[in-house]
């Protein structure tokens, strides 16, 4: 589950197809992640062969259609596949994974978005990647990582997130100490929360039906669900929380999962991300985290279903106002019972329907969230004597005023991924994903000079402020840099103004004014972080897992 998606230009070496059309099945030049002969090479998605020629034509029917393979479309799409249906992927790209894909540059391995994964471990409820791929047959190894982010905040606080609960308490303790009764309070309510979920089956979770259906086996899980629902994050933790430093704090630890500070944070969103660090834990995939993607890709393959890469859905077709299908930009159609959309709801109902005018729900969903902003993000490869032997993987810099937080470029999370898995790098280097939010007003009108200029000109001042506060002599390490800006993402991952999901208009009632992944148009589903429960940490599958076994019209 990533943290803080962010996205970089995809390349032109990255698995291209060997022929101009779509391709059905795995993408034919598919290849470990990864450098192949060292360690990563062995948990990514196998070399198979296309399962169908890549001449077929459109036509015939589905049981599902799921435009984008994102993770939220590829667990969708995988989930219907185990259980039987015939399900069509439809991805513009030519791998899948969109903001969980990959890209190569000069040995380099490149994770597209955040490398901060939840959902691996091997216990629980809640280790929903590795039950997505368990459905299709598969298993990646990964790489436990000791922490979850080591912050560094105004006034000179810091604070390392360790993987052990009992040691992330003693430090956050030791800094704070007239607080620990409170600190212990907070972060007690989180933990009851996530122990709510884990005992559950996580099938249905966004259906309060389902609930429901749960009460009578475990009254009191569900109704400690039912009370927190429509709380938030900050108010909980100011009902035991009095420093005003402290409150900030948690703050950040809510802007990392949900890009808001704590009072727009839903408290099952934050309590499910700030325990299951500790529960599961953050487990980097071996190889990158393309490769959860791919493995999913063959997973649905193995299960006699496709993917189509190169596939450019322009829009959704409706027969007497149920969809039915959807059409590509080249004219090709393709027909199911069921139409999934991995796209942004905007992106859904903005571009691939054509409707004289919104379903009521889209105008109170538009009324209730706005677009979060987009990121700037730097993917860099830099000499490995640049970091101190003792570096962690995951850091996130706030300089010098709490105000900053949330205001563009004004904080910034950096991942070392090559901490964890050397094999990502050539020897003796490391790679550095930096990104920091940013709002594509501010990258419109330019020209193609001015916009590589100002590219340039605000990477270097990002990277100048991570070389004073952590690694001095960053700027003279670097061997290679690629810069990607909200019109990257927009372009490359088909997002609504480059944006990573909704955000709340003002204090929103907790999850309850998500939608579901149901829509008014019959036959059509949306998944995603524009979905219940939205965006971050434990979104992006916790809704995927599943609407499918409640909605069995997906099927039959």
């Amino acid at each position: 589950m990533p943290l803080l998606l962010a996205a970089a230009r995809p390349c032109a070496q990255l698995l291209v197809p060997s022929a101009a059309g779509a391709v059905l099945g795995r993408p034919s030049t598919a290849r470990p992640l990864g450098r192949g002969t060292r360690r990563g090479a062995s948990a990514v998605a196998s070399e198979k062969t296309v399962v169908k020629a890549e001449e077929e034509e459109g036509g015939g029917e589905y049981d599902a259609i799921v435009v984008g393979s994102g993770i939220g479309g590829m667990v969708a799409a995988t989930q219907l596949a185990a259980k039987g249906a015939r399900v069509l992927v439809l991805e513009k790209y030519v791998i899948p994974g969109g903001s969980s894909g990959y890209y190569r540059r000069d040995g380099f391995t490149f994770d597209v978005g955040s490398s901060v994964m939840f959902g691996f471990s091997d216990k629980g409820n809640l280790n929903l990647i590795t039950q997505a791929l368990k459905a299709v047959g598969h298993k990646m190894e990964v790489i436990p990582d000791p922490s979850t982010v080591h912050f560094h905040l105004p006034d000179d606080l810091s604070v390392l997130v360790h993987r052990e609960y009992d040691d992330f308490v003693t430090e956050l303790v030791n800094k704070f100490p007239h607080e620990k009764e409170g600190i212990l309070k907070f972060y007690g309510t989180c933990w009851k929360i996530f122990n709510s979920l884990n005992s559950l089956e996580l099938k249905s979770l966004e259906e309060p039906l389902y609930l429901f259906g749960q009460f009578f086996q475990k009254p009191l899980e569900c109704l400690t669900l039912a009370y927190y629902l429509p709380q938030n994050a900050g108010d909980i933790a100011r009902k035991f929380i009095k420093d005003q430093q402290l409150l900030s704090f948690i703050d950040a630890e809510c802007f990392i999962v949900s890009t808001v500070n704590a009072l727009q944070t839903p408290m099952i969103n934050a309590s499910m991300v700030l325990c299951d660090r500790h529960f599961g834990g953050i487990n980097y995939p071996v190889g990158g985290v393309g490769g959860i993607a791919m493995s999913l890709a063959d997973g649905l393959v193995d299960k006699g279903s496709e993917i189509r890469y190169k596939a450019n859905v322009t829009n959704v077709i409706l027969e007497n106002g149920k969809a039915v299908g959807v059409r590509l930009s080249n004219g090709k159609e393709f027909f199911a019972k069921t139409v999934i959309s991995n796209a942004t709801r905007w992106d859904t109902f903005g571009k691939l329907l054509k409707v004289e005018e919104l379903p009521d729900e889209e105008k109170n969903f538009q009324k209730n969230y706005v677009k979060a902003p987009s990121f700037l993000s730097i993917h860099m490869g830099v000499k490995g004597s640049v970091l101190p032997a003792d570096t962690d993987c995951h850091h996130f810099v706030l300089e010098d005023d709490w105000a900053n937080l949330e205001k563009p470029y004004g904080s910034i999370f950096l991942s070392i991924p090559t901490v964890l898995d050397p094999s990502l790098a050539p020897e003796g280097h490391h790679i550095l994903h930096i990104f920091t939010t940013a709002g594509i007003e501010d990258w419109e009108g330019l020209s193609r000079k001015d916009y590589e200029k100002k590219k340039e000109l605000v990477a270097n001042e990002i990277i100048k402020r991570l070389e004073n506060k952590l690694f001095p002599g960053l700027q003279d390490s670097i061997v290679l840099k690629e810069v990607g800006s909200p019109k990257t993402h927009r372009r490359f991952l088909a997002r609504n103004d480059g944006t990573y999901g909704p955000m709340p208009r003002g204090k929103p009632k907790g999850l309850l004014a998500m939608p579901f992944n149901t829509t008014s148009i019959d036959g059509l589903y949306c998944v995603g972080d524009s979905c219940f429960p939205g965006q971050g940490g434990s979104c992006v599958l916790i809704e995927l897992q599943l609407i499918l076994d409640w909605n069995k019209d997906l099927l039959y």
